[in-house]
């Protein structure tokens, strides 16, 4: 279980015994930065939840519905444009009162939950406040400070920590080949997997923008003014670079 999900050993040690023991929470807030595993460690912990039988390489029917993404007593919100809308937890709130049809519980994920307008916060309110018995909520965030104080109260909080620069190394050789990774590149990747796997395929371009800003001080008044045009042509794929990694 979550074997397959690197780092936040303590976290999953905690998630594996709460299904163990069957002392799962109604409700959860996994926050961190974006790329260290939250919304896989989420699925994951949702697929756990829901299996019918608890083995390892489980193919009842719980967990071969789960895995073709066709499972009734789950669902997983994402932000419609910049937000995750009142009516998104409506239907939530809907769906969630309705009894379980495969499993004997109910998961829903909402992901990159402090989008959600503060409507939306204080209508999720409700349910984590009276939820139903066989129901849990796994929200995703990457800013606790977004959430809404009394939607904190009512979630147990998670906090995932940055993965370790070893780690992200030995994933990137693992599966990708890599075995050459700079110090100031694991820097740039800051405990994020998400983010490791993102720049791997543009160590060139990454390569171009620090020569470039390395050898500034080296340069004349002017080389220094058409520098400072072409990183300003490229500021769109400069910031990509910068600052990619997917939330998983």
């Amino acid at each position: 279980m979550f074997e397959k999900i690197i780092g936040n050993e303590p976290i999953k040690e905690m998630l594996k015994t709460a299904i163990q023991n069957k002392t799962i929470s109604h409700s959860y807030l996994f926050v961190g930065i974006r790329g260290i595993g939250k919304k896989l460690l989420a699925q994951e912990f949702a697929k756990q939840i829901l299996c019918l039988e608890q083995n390892q390489n489980c193919r009842c029917k719980s967990c071969i519905e789960f895995e073709s993404q066709n499972h009734p007593d789950y669902m997983v919100i994402e932000p419609d444009g910049n937000s995750i809308k009142i009516e998104q937890i409506r239907f939530l709130q809907k769906k969630i009162q309705e009894k379980p049809i495969i499993a004997s519980k109910k998961v829903y994920i909402v992901n990159e939950a402090e989008k959600m307008t503060t409507e939306a916060q204080n209508c999720l309110l409700k349910t984590l406040e009276e939820p139903p018995e066989f129901a849990t909520i796994l929200l995703i965030g990457t800013q606790e400070n977004l959430f809404l104080p009394t939607i904190k109260s009512r979630c147990m909080i998670l906090k995932f920590m940055a993965i370790e620069d070893e780690k992200i190394k030995q994933y990137l050789q693992e599966n990708y080949g890599v075995t050459d990774v700079p110090q100031n590149r694991l820097k740039l990747f800051q405990g994020s997997i998400g983010k490791a796997i993102n720049l791997k395929d543009k160590q060139d371009d990454y390569d171009k923008i620090e020569t470039l800003v390395e050898n500034l001080s080296k340069k004349n008044l002017l080389e220094i003014v058409q520098l400072a045009e072409n990183l300003y042509k490229a500021k769109e794929e400069i910031l990509e670079i910068m600052t990619e990694g997917e939330d998983e």
